[in-house]
Parts: structure tokens; C-alpha cells; sequence
């Protein structure tokens, strides 16, 4: 199979037929074989049954459903995993990505990419929520990974298949996959999307999600930093814990041979204990 197509959804059930029509108009005079996997990442609404009835009537149609919410990153996951194609793309569910952009993806792909990502350059939401904290988020995240992406955020990629079924994804990891892959020496374009308002429903995201960027933002920079040298990691890591052992160590003599022996056993064993983990931790680089 030559393309999957990817649409995580929550609670967009006014979105499911336009999407379906949408990506269906975009792909078909394409000639390639193809299929289109939505992901119901655990609506409380109609979702998953109108995705259903699409399925019934066009076998290229799957549908992937979760018992409860897990969020983007993990529904996005579950497509990529049950995913055929050997060009994966991957889009937000709610009209806000414009499926006709898709081949502009495809012909990129063509010339030897193995990530295309959307820029969205004229970005249809609220300023202060969603367009500055994204702008911060993009320069900060070029910064730490070296990977100058202007827009991480965005949702609507194209993957090579045997590369982004290779990378664990979770929390809000699915933004981070060039800057990842760019350790194996990935080929990644950019090329502007058009970017529309939302038609229905409400946006799922807000600033809570920020502080998970952050997290996530700092294991991408300990895994591009250290995946060739481990040791370095886990030396670095060792080297405090080290001193603090050895610290209670020259105590915990100090004592025995000042005849102060009610600490010496405790320190003594905390020095072992923390001399185990300093082993344990540059065996493990």
C-alpha cells in the first residue's frame, strides 16, 4: 500500500463526514493505493459511530476506537502502529488541517524527504492561547534540539513508514519526531499549509499543555545529546552521588577511629548503598 492517511479524533462528530469527503477528494485522482485510519481517542459523543457508518460503506475507511480519552499523542500512535502504507501522513481531525495539501506532501516526499512537516504561515487562532505560546515553543525547541522547524505544532506531516514506526511515542512526543529523528540523519522539508478556522465544536487544547512540552522538551535534548555516548549521561549523573558516598564514607571512618561509633554503621552503609548505584549507573552507559 503506497499511503495512510492519519486523523486523530475527539468529540468531532459534525467533523467525521466533511474530513472523510475532504481527504477522500484530496487522495483518489492521486492513483495511489490507499487508506484512511481515523482514531477515536474516546469520544462521549457521536464520533465513533459516524466513523463506523463511513467504514461500512468504503472498506478503505478503518477505524480505530479507545474505551477512554488518552490524548493526541497516543491516538496519533495507534495509527501509525496499525498504519500500511509506506507514507504515513498524519492530520488534526477538526477542518483545521486542509486535506488538499496532501499531495503538495506527496510530491515533496517524492524528491527524497523521509519527513515533510506543515508550516502554518497565515495560522487562524486566538493570539495570546495559541499563536504566541506556539511561536516561544517553536524557537525554544529549535534551540535545544538544533532542528530550526517553524512550526512543531502542527499536525499535518508526512512520515516515511519505516522510520516513524521505529519511534516510541508519548505524551506530547508526535511534535518532537523531526528533532528525534534527526539523530539517524532524517531528511526534513518544510513547506507552507493553508490553516483554517475551527467550523465546529471547541479547540481540546489549551496552556496546560505547555508544561508537558517542557518536560518532553528536555528527554528530546537528553536523547539527542547522549544516544551515541551514554556513558557521558549516566557518568554525569553518577558523579554527585559518588561524592555524597564518599563523603559519609570518610565520616563514617572518622568515627571508628575517634571511638564515635554511633553513626559510623549507618553512614557506612549508606556509603555501600550509594557506591552500588554509582556502579549500577556507569554499567548501565
Amino acid at each position: 500500500m503506497d499511503l495512510s492517511v492519519i486523523v486523530p479524533l475527539y468529540n468531532e462528530e459534525d467533523s467525521v463526514g466533511p474530513m472523510y469527503e475532504a481527504i477522500d477528494k484530496a487522495v483518489a485522482p492521486l492513483g495511489l493505493e490507499y487508506e484512511i485510519l481515523f482514531v477515536d481517542d474516546g469520544s462521549s459523543d457521536a464520533t465513533f459511530a459516524r466513523a463506523r457508518d463511513l467504514a461500512k460503506q468504503d472498506p478503505r475507511l478503518r477505524v480505530i476506537t479507545f474505551r477512554r480519552n488518552y490524548g493526541q499523542t497516543p491516538a496519533m500512535a495507534a495509527g501509525i502502529d496499525h498504519a500500511r502504507g509506506k507514507i504515513l501522513v498524519t492530520m488534526d481531525g477538526d477542518l483545521q488541517n486542509d486535506p488538499s495539501d496532501i499531495p503538495n506532501f506527496i510530491a515533496k516526499m517524492d524528491e527524497g524527504y523521509d519527513i515533510v512537516v506543515g508550516w502554518r504561515h497565515k495560522r487562524q487562532d486566538k493570539l495570546i492561547t495559541r499563536k504566541i505560546p506556539s511561536v516561544i515553543a517553536n524557537w525554544l525547541i529549535g534551540k535545544v534540539t538544533g532542528v530550526p522547524i517553524k512550526d512543531n505544532g502542527c499536525s499535518l506531516k508526512a512520515y516515511r513508514a519505516d522510520i516513524i514506526q521505529k519511534i516510541p511515542l508519548y505524551s506530547e512526543m508526535h511534535r518532537f519526531i523531526p528533532a528525534m529523528t534527526s539523530i539517524a540523519g532524517t531528511k526534513v522539508a518544510e513547506i507552507k499549509v493553508k490553516h483554517h478556522a475551527r467550523q465546529f465544536g471547541v479547540s481540546k487544547y489549551g496552556l496546560s499543555r505547555i508544561y508537558k512540552v517542557l518536560l518532553d522538551l528536555l528527554t528530546i535534548k537528553t536523547i539527542t545529546s547522549f544516544a551515541s555516548r551514554p556513558l557521558i549521561w549516566f557518568a554525569m549523573l553518577a558523579m554527585p552521588i559518588a561524592f555524597i558516598g564518599m563523603t559519609a564514607f570518610a565520616i563514617s571512618l572518622f568515627d571508628v577511629v575517634t571511638g564515635d561509633a554511633a553513626l559510623s554503621i549507618p553512614l557506612m552503609g549508606l556509603a555501600v548503598l550509594l557506591g552500588t548505584l554509582v556502579c549500577f549507573l556507569i554499567l548501565s552507559g
